[in-house]
């Protein structure tokens, strides 16, 4: 496993009442990770951290 860096992003509520949440990852987060528009992440909570680890391109829904 490599170095975990921790970030901090303002989860957003939006107003349509989906219980769903926005999440504005920091630029610096998405280049550091190699994302761009329309990539897959996974979410998971370890130990109370919310950890979002990129999808592979090959497993990414078409």
């Amino acid at each position: 496993m490599t170095d975990a860096k921790r970030w901090t992003a303002i989860c957003q509520d939006p107003p349509d009442g989906s219980g769903d949440v926005i999440v504005d990852l920091p630029p610096d987060l998405i280049a550091s990770l190699g994302l761009c528009a329309g990539d897959v992440l996974t979410i998971e909570v370890i130990d109370g951290v919310i950890v979002l680890t990129p999808k592979s391109r090959d497993s990414a829904p078409t």
